[in-house]
Order: structure tokens, then sequence, then C-alpha cells
């Protein structure tokens, strides 16, 4: 018999002042004990309007773990690394990198972005970095379901997207009152993050409305779960992150996640020596795109 997933927790992060000042509001949607959260170490919700021409942001380390970045709006960048809407990016800092995001002009943005920890076998892996275009990402579209998917297999869809900790990223739309059931592996973490409308979940029917997180029930079986969604009168559109926990603990401080603090230590000495290279020297053949 198939294990039913059901909605246990939700709650509606409350939106902060952003470090890209006027404007930019990050909203919380991931956060508190890893060993509740575990892949997922991390998630924001960035919502920015920029309303001038002043340069914001700049160069800045990371290590230990995976930035994973979904753009919900707007676009940004430059000739050599250009996002937009709908597009993805996996970034591997593993052993370590500088990471630049400077905004120069006015823009009008909304992107998720996601700290995902490296199992600790694959810690300090070499950086890597995978962009997928929207027009690349697998896509089905039936009985009122769309989905997106960007990591992982769901529905019969599976993403080119390498991965070391196993993860599941698909951005879902049901049209009003139309019911689906789809299958996940029981033993991933897994949460909604709602981006309009309204769903109710599992045989229990507990309702997620917009802005609001819902994490579901986990289980140590290693078989497939049911997810029964069905969307509310307005229909719904929500991202859905399902990872396999890692089992790890860590040591989380700024930009750095390690095993020990010593590590934690020791990336800050390098960062400082500059023994840490920036992102856009890492080797064409670990430079993905699709």
């Amino acid at each position: 018999m198939s294990i039913a997933r059901q909605l246990i927790k939700k709650y509606k992060p409350q939106g902060q002042a952003g470090f890209l000042g006027a404007g930019h509001e990050a909203r919380p949607v991931v956060s508190g004990p890893f060993i509740q959260t575990d892949p997922f170490i991390y998630l924001m919700d960035d919502i920015l309007d920029k309303k001038d021409n002043i340069p914001v942001g700049g160069p800045h380390p990371h290590a230990g773990f995976e930035t994973v970045s979904l753009l919900l709006q707007g676009s940004f960048g430059d000739e050599k690394h250009h996002m937009k809407e709908g597009d993805f990016e996996i970034m591997t800092a593993g052993s370590g990198i500088v990471h630049t995001e400077t905004l120069e002009k006015k823009a009008k943005l909304r992107w998720l972005q996601l700290w995902l920890n490296l199992p600790k076998k694959d810690r300090w892996a070499a950086p890597r970095v995978q962009n997928m275009s929207f027009k690349h990402v697998p896509t089905s579209n039936e009985h009122g379901v769309k989905i997106h998917l960007y990591s992982g297999s769901l529905a019969g869809l599976t993403s080119p997207v390498q991965n070391y900790s196993p993860l599941i990223v698909a951005n879902i739309t049901i049209n009003a009152g139309v019911t689906t059931v789809q299958q996940l592996p029981a033993n991933y973490n897994t949460f909604l993050y709602v981006i309009e409308g309204s769903v109710k979940i599992g045989m229990g029917e507990k309702q997620l409305h917009k802005d609001e997180v819902g994490w579901l029930n986990l289980s140590e079986e290693t078989s497939e779960s049911d997810l029964k969604l069905t969307a509310g009168e307005a229909g719904v559109n929500f991202v859905l992150y399902a990872g396999k926990p890692t089992g790890d603990e860590i040591v989380s401080h700024g930009p750095f996640i390690a095993d020990t603090a010593e590590e934690i230590q020791q990336l800050y000495q390098e960062y400082r020596r500059g023994k840490i290279n920036h992102i856009t020297t890492v080797p064409e053949e670990r430079k993905i795109k699709w």
C-alpha cells in the first residue's frame, strides 16, 4: 500500500529588509534547525523593486554547499551570464568560490534561492555551475496540470541537471478544482511554497494559501508515496521542493557551510588571502548549459 503524504506544518514567511537596500524584500521560506529541514539549509524569496541606477550587491564567497536559484520574475545579469524569467541555476560552491551578484540599473525581480547541503563525502567537490534556460525545462501539460521540472524526476519527466544531493524542484500549476496525485519518494523531505491561489493537500484536504509554506510528513521507507493535490477556486501555482536528507550535521557561519568550526575558520583565512577563485574561472567542462 502506497504511503499517503499529508500536510503537517504550515506558516507564512514574513518579509524583512533585504541586503540590496531600498525596494528589496526578503522572505525566509526555509530556516530553523537543519535536523528538521535536511537537506535544505535556507531558502529565501527575494522580491526586488529597484527604482534607481545605483549599483548594489557585489562579490562574495561561498563554500560547502550548493545554491539553487529559480527566477520567477524579471531578468538580470550581463552578456556572459544572463538569467530571465523561468531560468534555473545550480551553483556548486564546494571547495570554495567567489560569486558576484550586482544590479546596476532599475529592476523588478523575484527569485527563489535555496542553499542545499552537500553530502559530507561531497562537501569539498570542485566548483561547478549548471544553467538551464526556461525553453529547455522538461514540461508536461495534461488534464489541467502543468509541470515545469527543473531537477530530479516527477510525473514521467526527468531533468538533465546533475545532483550530489537527490533533489526534485518543480513549478506546478493546477487549474481550478482539478485534482491530481503525484508520486514522490516517501523518504524525501518535501515542502510546497504557494505563489498564487490555494491548494488542498492529502486525504485530509488541509489548505495551503498564497505565500504560505507547507511541509509534508516524512517516512524512512524508500518506496514511492502519493501526494494528492486539489486546486482551489482560482487555481494554484506553487513550487515544490523534495530532497533526500543527508543525515549529516553541519556548521553554518556567514557564507560558509562546513563540518566543523575549524573548517569555517580555515575558509575565512583562505578567502582573506585571495585563495578562493571566482566562479567565472571554473573550467569550461564544469560550466554546463541547456
